[in-house]
């Protein structure tokens, strides 16, 4: 948080000076990676006006940057964005980079996966790309972030195999069944997201709330799931800070925790043999 702003990161950038910097190659429309000296340079009224109107936004009404510019990064890619989605941020672009691979065997062999809870869609983007021969379906319950995952999904040409679908979790895919399926759900506790920085208030609670103990969304996934994997397919979902209250509760799925590089490992495999064993076939 900066003092003097009472700003809060964690979006887009870790800090003041980072995500002022974003924003003033954004609204100059200059490349992330211009030099240094490029700041130093006059610029006109127009172009100072621009730039203070937005540090004025995103310092002093504390509105997201990624909301100010409509775009987000994640994992080298870029995504539109607006207040209809949560800002893209997830461990899973560490997770699939290179931990996921080894409890599939032959990732040719992944035909279809699913993204739940898609927002933005940048999961769904992520998926495709990583399992090429894969039809990848994105859930949400919300139309209006369906309509930004299908910018998303345009702009990085994977219609052919990207399928957007409205409805709650795994319900509206129908009897469709997966490799894989992937979610970063909601997961924050209802008193936890009363309590959150204005910046992360702004965006949808829908997309942050997991009830009052933060495994709402999570129990109905997990029972879904049962019946909607293939032999050998596998459930991710990334819990956040409910790592504890997932453990308490599912140690007997033996979830596997992915590592990530900041030491939260909140990101766990279920196989669909532990499952199937405990949940059978329930779909509600």
């Amino acid at each position: 948080m900066s003092a003097r702003s009472k700003a809060t990161f964690g979006q887009v950038a870790s800090g003041a000076r980072d995500e002022a910097l974003y924003l003033i190659l954004r609204v100059l429309r200059l490349p992330l990676d211009s030099p240094g000296s490029v700041m130093r340079r006059r610029l006109p009224a127009a172009q100072s006006a621009a730039v203070g109107e937005a540090l004025r936004r995103r310092f002093v009404d504390r509105e997201p940057a990624a909301y100010i510019t409509g775009e987000a990064w994640l994992g080298g890619l870029r995504f539109h964005v607006d207040e209809r989605v949560l800002i893209p941020r997830s461990y899973f672009v560490e997770v699939l980079e290179g931990q996921v691979d080894p409890w599939i065997g032959d990732p040719a062999r992944v035909t279809r996966a699913a993204d739940v809870c898609t927002g933005s869609g940048c999961l769904a983007v992520l998926l495709a790309r990583h399992f090429k021969g894969a039809m990848v379906d994105a859930t949400d319950l919300i139309a209006g972030a369906l309509e930004v995952a299908a910018a998303n999904v345009r702009l990085h040409r994977l219609s052919g195999r990207v399928r957007l679908l409205e409805g709650d979790l795994l319900l509206p895919a129908g009897a469709a069944r997966y490799d894989v399926i992937l979610s970063n759900p909601p997961y924050e506790p209802s008193a936890r997201v009363d309590r959150l920085p204005l910046e992360f208030r702004r965006e949808p609670r829908v997309a942050l709330d997991g009830g009052s103990d933060g495994l709402q969304t999570i129990r109905r996934l997990v029972r879904q799931a049962a019946a909607r994997l293939r032999p050998r397919g596998i459930l991710m979902i990334e819990v956040g800070g409910c790592r504890e209250a997932f453990e308490r509760e599912f140690a007997h799925l033996e979830p596997h925790w992915f590592h990530t590089q900041d030491g939260s490992d909140c990101v766990c495999l279920i196989q669909v043999e532990r499952l199937a064993r405990r949940h059978g076939r329930a779909r509600s």
